[in-house]
């Protein structure tokens, strides 16, 4: 229902208290309401929801505990925003089944259903989109030497099996994120990037989560809250080269990039 032909952006709302660049902010009801009021007029499509922390060293979140933290928070968005369209980021089916029960629009799935084997059901049952991540390991390990021989042939296999996987548990609709600092090095993140364009032999929408990103901000010495300048540039790499969905925390800058693009195209 919603054409990627034209990019789109998902503006991320973390309400967890460690996130790494916004943790904190956003974890109650009236400050994620004027967040998510925001990004809707800065122009986001969609509205990605976390309240797991997946920062490098990250502990896995208890769905009792996620759960604590998301639906009181997720209530009161529904009802703030009924014409948006909302995303869960987890990786617990039964969170985001409790969430699609809600009316959620899509699940946004970290680890690519390794950490939870009943989520591509779960999602399938309720014929709603799944973003598909690639990540080494888990986010408490995922940063302790990451390696790989060859690491865009190794992904395009992952993404190959598993968006075969997906479809045939019933999910329709898989956006491919190779899952920019989740268990890669600097190197490898730039590495990726180079090579988006080659991701779309998969036939699949790719989502880049490059925002603020340590790859970024330690390539120049500067800080996650210094970076949005450099997200800028390297989202506009990733739009040449084929990205479908930016997932950001500054939607206003990632609208206006889009735009400029389609300009110049």
């Amino acid at each position: 229902m919603i054409d990627l032909n034209t990019p789109r952006v998902m503006g991320i709302l973390n309400l967890t208290p460690d996130s790494f660049y916004d943790g904190g902010r956003y974890n109650e009801v009236l400050s994620a309401q004027k967040q998510t009021e925001k990004m809707i007029e800065d122009g986001a499509t969609f509205i990605d929801v976390g309240a797991a922390s997946s920062k490098p060293g990250a502990n896995i979140l208890s769905p009792s505990e996620e759960e604590k933290r998301l639906f009181p928070i997720l209530k009161a968005l529904l009802r703030s925003f009924p014409d948006s369209l909302f995303s869960i980021d987890t990786y617990h089916s039964i969170t985001a089944e409790k969430a699609l029960d809600m009316g959620i629009a899509m699940i946004n799935d970290i680890s690519g259903g390794n950490l939870d084997t009943n989520m591509y059901e779960t999602v399938g049952r309720f014929s709603v989109p799944y973003v598909c991540m690639h990540m080494q390991g888990n986010p408490k390990n995922m940063q302790n030497k990451p390696t790989y021989d060859a690491i865009i042939e190794e992904q395009l296999l992952f993404f190959s099996r598993k968006i075969k996987q997906i479809q045939e548990a019933g999910v329709h609709d898989v956006i491919i994120d190779p899952g920019f600092g989740f268990g890669k090095t600097t190197a490898h993140n730039f590495e990726i990037l180079n090579g988006l364009e080659h991701y779309n032999r998969l036939k699949a929408p790719i989502m880049v989560g490059l925002s603020r990103k340590s790859m970024i901000y330690k390539t120049l010495g500067i800080t996650a809250v210094e970076a949005l300048n450099g997200t800028t540039a390297l989202h506009v790499v990733a739009l040449q080269k084929g990205a479908h969905l930016l997932r950001v925390h500054d939607v206003k800058e990632a609208v206006q990039t889009i735009d400029l693009l389609q300009a110049l195209n």
